[in-house]
Parts: structure tokens; sequence; C-alpha cells
């Protein structure tokens, strides 16, 4: 925010100290259209802009007429406005003839209706028939079969409140989702890229949702529209805003994301990036390169900012079949050692028992008896394993033999008095 924006714009805590609304009375000034904001920021934060409040306060009724409209009542204060009985107005909203700006839940968990006093009184005055005798026989009915269109009324004046505090298509669509149950919003929305966006832009839950597990839960379900033909609507709804965001901008994909830089000068860290295009293999550690094929050229990178050596070693991409086994050299004069599929075995021992390393081939040195070896079987990638050594199991078994041989054994102690002690 410039500084610029900071003197003809006033945070909503300020706008309201000036407007004389409490915190809740200027959010549903907000909400309804009565007090306008402006976006500022990076972070999408809004604030009131000064001529706005000039506006508003110099109003020939201000601020009575202003804190008139955003006032709230309950079933019994709109039941007085009204000059009819709480029941009746019960019945009258249960019908769809009023709808509730707000709800909340009591420690019974039961669901307090709350409703502007001025729509309230509006509908006094344009239908003074029903505020007295008996009631019409398709009300009636209506009633006998508990139909309830108070949650679908709160739904249908908030989601027209989030669409009309937008006008991003891919946030419209966010809104009506967040009316449908997930399952309803998979089976049109069958990309899940597209569904994760609109997750990250679903409107924030409406102010006052209980925070306790139970109260949660029930809160949640006025959320959601239940009734077949209002999710029939809504599925209509999000498949048409959704046609409507396709056309003007498409959702991020992974692949439309910027890479993230990789890690550098981190110990233990390593980045495979070998593709078939001949892309170089990284890695951190240099041993790495004791352990693969002999032969391959190892060489640093070199930074492409300052020419200077990143310490990372780098190899050129490993061949798809690993180079055949060199033909095994005898020892002096004894016969060659046989070789059972690229294992060099030592004579006099089981195919999986390895021999101790001898000289290498000519123009290769003799491996070191600490270094890994590596499996050169045709058709396996060329991989460290664990060095040459017999089985541990083989060495115990050894032992316990030639013990057992010795006449060495455990010495049995005869058996105690029984008048020890």
């Amino acid at each position: 925010m410039t500084v610029d924006e900071g003197t003809r714009t006033v945070t909503p805590a300020r706008a309201a100290q000036e407007l004389e609304l409490r915190r809740d009375e200027f959010r549903l000034a907000v909400q309804l259209g009565l007090v306008r904001t402006v976006p500022t920021g990076e972070g999408g934060r809004r604030r009131v802009e000064r001529c706005e409040l000039d506006r508003l306060s110099g109003a020939p009724d201000f601020p009575t007429g202003l804190r008139d409209r955003v006032r709230t009542v309950g079933t019994g204060e709109a039941a007085a406005l009204l000059s009819i009985t709480p029941e009746r107005f019960t019945r009258l909203a249960r019908t769809g003839h009023l709808s509730p700006v707000r709800f909340t839940l009591n420690r019974y968990r039961a669901v307090v209706w709350t409703y502007l006093a001025a729509e309230a009184s509006d509908f006094g005055r344009r239908c003074p028939a029903l505020l007295a005798g008996r009631l019409p026989l398709d009300l009636r009915e209506r009633l006998a079969a508990h139909e309830d269109r108070r949650p679908r009324n709160w739904r249908a004046r908030r989601l027209g409140l989030l669409l009309r505090a937008t006008d991003d298509p891919w946030a419209r669509a966010a809104a009506i989702a967040s009316l449908l149950d997930p399952v309803q919003v998979a089976e049109v929305v069958d990309d899940p890229y597209e569904r994760a966006h609109l997750d990250r832009l679903r409107p924030p839950p409406p102010a006052g949702m209980p925070v306790a597990a139970a109260a949660h839960d029930v809160a949640e379900r006025l959320t959601r529209a239940d009734e077949p033909d209002e999710i029939l609507w809504h599925r209509m709804s999000l498949a048409l805003a959704l046609d409507e965001a396709r056309s003007r901008q498409s959702a991020p994909y992974p692949g439309d994301l910027s890479p993230a830089p990789a890690t550098q000068g981190m110990p233990g860290t390593t980045a495979a990036a070998s593709t078939a295009s001949g892309a170089l293999v990284t890695a951190t550690a240099a041993g790495w390169a004791d352990a693969l094929t002999p032969g391959l050229p190892v060489r640093r990178a070199r930074r492409a900012d300052s020419g200077g050596d990143t310490g990372i070693l780098t190899l050129p991409p490993l061949p798809l079949m690993p180079p055949t086994a060199p033909p095994c050299v005898p020892r002096d004069d004894s016969p060659p050692d046989p070789v059972v599929e690229g294992w060099r075995t030592a004579p006099g021992r089981g195919s999986d028992e390895r021999a101790a390393p001898g000289p290498g081939p000519e123009g290769h040195a003799a491996p070191d008896p600490g270094r890994a070896e590596v499996d050169l079987r045709p058709g396996r990638p060329a991989a460290p394993v664990r060095p040459a050594g017999r089985p541990a199991r083989t060495r115990l078994v050894d032992r316990l033999l030639r013990r057992k041989g010795a006449g060495e054994g455990r010495v049995r102690r005869g058996r105690r008095s029984v008048s020890w002690p």
C-alpha cells in the first residue's frame, strides 16, 4: 500500500468508528452493499475510501438511518414489529416469506435465525392479509409437510452477496461450489487441478461459525444445499460458471508453475536430473564416482553466473546397458576361477560365496577390498553392492561346528541336593 492510498483510505475498524457502527453491523453493511470498499495492497485487504465515509456521513438521517438499515432482530422482536405472535412469524418464515440474514447456535445447539428489521417492516406493509386470520390452504399444506425454507433462503442470500463481491470468474465458481457437497463438486468438475483451484478460492465460512465439533457439524449442514431441486440448480450454475472461467483463463497446472531452485551447498543432498535427452546427473557425494562403472569421465560443474566451482560432481548419463564383465585373469599358475553369471567365485566354495579380490585385468587396477563391488551381470544396471565377504550366518555355523567337533560344549552342572541350602 502506498502513502497516497493510506491517506485517502481507512481501515474497516476506523470506518466503523466514524460511522458509529458496531463491528458486526459494519460487516453486515459491507455485505449488503451499503458501504463500498476497495482492495488495497497485494494481500487483498479491503479498505474504505475517505470519500465513501463523507458520502455516508453527509446523509440527512446519519447515523440513525444507516444504523436502522443494518439492525437485526430475532423471532420475538420481529413478531413484535408486526404485532403478531412469534409462532405465526415462525410459520411465515418457514414458508419463505422472510429470509434470514444470519444464524447462530445456542448452547443447546438449536439454530437461532435473525432477520433485518427493515425487511420485516416492509413485509408487514406489503402483505397485511397474512398477519391476521387463517393462513391460506397451500401454506397450511406446506407446513403440514414440515417444509422449512429458512436455510435455503439464507444460502441464496449469502450466494448473492458473494457473487456481487467479486468479478473473478473462478472466484464466482468457487462461491457456487461452496454450497455443494464435495462429491457433487467432483461429479461436475472432473479435473483434479480445477477442483484444487476452486478449493483455494473457496470463500471463508460465515461469521460466527461455532468451533465445537458437534455444533460445527450442525452449522456446516446449513451451508450445504440439501434439496434435490436446489442441488440441481447449483450444479447447472457451477457448470456454466466453469465454462465462462475456462474461456477467460485456465486453471493453473503443475507444469505452469515456475520450478523451484535446486538446493546447493547442503551436505547429503542429491538432485537426479538425468533425462533421455542427455541431461547431467549431479551428486554431492564424491564417493559415488568410485562405486559407478570405471572409465566414465568425472568433472566438476561450474556456476553459470560467476564461473566458479560449485563443488558438485557431474557425471554423464549412464548407458542403457552396463559394460560386459572383463575376463578373469588366473593367479600365478592356478586354474582360472569359474565365472557364474558375472560373479567371480573361488574354487571349493558355494556359488553364493564371493572370492577375495585378486589382480584385475590388464589396464585396470585391482579393486580395493574395502571398496564396494559392482554387479556386472548383463541386463542389470551398475549399482554398488556390499563388500565381498562370507555371510554372517555361514561364519556362525562354522564356528559352532568347529566347537562341536573339538568336544567343546556347554558344561552341564549337576543337580543340586535337596538339602541345599
